[in-house]
């Protein structure tokens, strides 16, 4: 069944939000598996030098990818999805890393922003709804303060479905990655997918 109506697990500190053609997931709050194509869009277009921490790993989809090209990817969350360590809340963290990737819950990017801008020593990249970049409170405060250094835009729609769920259709929902590059000027560059993700990493 698709949604096209408000999801109750969307209930987060008291804020509804609309989804559209997403599916619910009840297994956890704001939890949507990212599909494989979405994040070898990633690491086909920026270059990681070090170890990566997923640090809302989930079932392990993102990690498994990074792991898949060669890079070692530490794996953490704060719940327990059958993958990685789980009882790790991110935004309470102190350890640094290299580079930092994730899906964050999407009531919680501002603040998996501040955390992972402040431990990632080289990069940090957060897969979010291109809208993230709208909001006056946004302006005055991540991106006056924290701008990214690219935002790589998807030419495919993504659609998030629960584990186990076959794809079918698309989203009516854009996303973009999101990076900070401690090595880059500080301005945002903004680039997009080219498209054929989808078809040639489903």
């Amino acid at each position: 069944m698709i949604f096209s109506m408000v999801d109750a697990t969307y209930n987060l500190k008291g804020a509804f939000k609309p989804t559209m053609k997403r599916f619910a997931d009840l297994s956890g709050p704001d939890y949507f598996p990212t599909p494989r194509w979405a994040t070898f869009a990633l690491m086909d277009n920026e270059k990681f030098s070090g170890d990566i921490w997923e640090c809302a790993c989930g079932d392990g989809a993102m990690s498994r990818v990074i792991e898949e090209v060669g890079i070692n990817v530490i794996s953490t969350d704060l719940y327990e999805r059958g993958y990685g360590e789980s009882g790790h809340d991110f935004l309470l963290a102190k350890r640094p890393a290299p580079n930092i990737i994730t899906n964050p819950p999407y009531n919680s990017a501002e603040g998996f922003v501040a955390t992972g801008v402040r431990l990632a020593r080289r990069k940090f990249a957060l897969l979010l709804r291109l809208a993230f970049l709208e909001g006056a409170n946004r302006a005055n405060t991540i991106f006056s303060r924290l701008p990214p250094s690219r935002v790589w835009v998807f030419s495919e729609r993504i659609t998030f479905y629960p584990s186990g769920v076959e794809p079918k259709g698309t989203g009516t929902t854009a996303y973009a990655w999101f990076i900070w590059d401690k090595d880059a000027p500080s301005r945002t560059e903004l680039h997009w997918f080219k498209p054929g993700y989808r078809a040639q990493y489903a």
